[in-house]
């Protein structure tokens, strides 16, 4: 009799929690969705902006220089043998410490410095929108307490990271993508991406450091998009 009335209780419990809960989650879809929209109200500004200055430029005769990428994805395509130990340590700096792993970098002087130093043994460019929204939701996973958690639960990241302002998956690509001034403690937040051998493998670059095309390794520049779509 006693065990019937607990059960009782305990749904009485729910049945008054479960609509108050149900509108507090209608309410962070809710936010959730109207970020979104103003994320890519942004995104199509920039981009307008962008085309808005070009035209301005050719009109009048002149040369339009494009803005600076403030934008890294590195991923590791080599593995650790035969490898001096400099490259090897700025590879653990970058958490590249497996092979096909990939990490989103800010741009700045050291960053640019040590890139130049481990560049045969990695590909790293400047993504797109659409490419870092492809890892984030198809690649992306959370650092909990030192467990790989895949990011699935919006509630996971509001407890990590809703102190920042950061709540869903879609705030974690506009804090990536614009490199916000939390990109620091979002990035470290996100597991480094696990990828696979390219689709059709790996072209070797037989010359140059700094030539875009020709190969994978180095700096891949706006095609990094390419590979980090055979690598997902």
């Amino acid at each position: 009799m006693r065990s019937k009335r607990r059960s009782r209780y305990v749904k009485e419990i729910h049945h008054t929690l479960s609509p108050f809960q149900s509108q507090v989650n209608a309410n962070k879809r809710r936010e959730l969705k109207s970020r979104s929209i103003k994320y890519l109200k942004e995104y199509h500004a920039r981009e307008a902006n962008l085309v808005r200055l070009r035209r301005q430029a050719r009109a009048s005769g002149n040369f339009f220089v494009e803005p600076e990428a403030k934008l890294l994805f590195v991923t590791r395509l080599i593995g650790i043998n035969k490898m001096a130990p400099k490259p090897k340590k700025i590879l653990q700096l970058f958490r590249l410490r497996q092979l096909h792993n990939g990490v989103f970098l800010k741009v700045n002087g050291p960053v640019s410095q040590m890139l130049r130093l481990v560049a045969p043994y990695v590909a790293f460019g400047h993504p797109s929108l659409a490419a870092v929204r492809k890892l984030v939701y198809k690649r992306g996973y959370l650092k909990v307490d030192g467990s790989r958690i895949p990011l699935t639960d919006n509630d996971m990241i509001s407890k990590k990271l809703g102190h920042l302002g950061i709540h869903g998956a879609e705030d974690i690509v506009h804090e990536i993508f614009t490199v916000g001034p939390n990109f620091k403690e979002v990035n470290r937040f996100l597991w480094p991406f696990k990828l696979t051998s390219p689709r059709g493998g790996f072209v070797a670059k037989r010359h140059g450091f700094h030539e875009a095309r020709g190969g994978d390794w180095g700096n891949r520049e706006h095609l990094i998009d390419e590979l980090i779509t055979k690598m997902i």
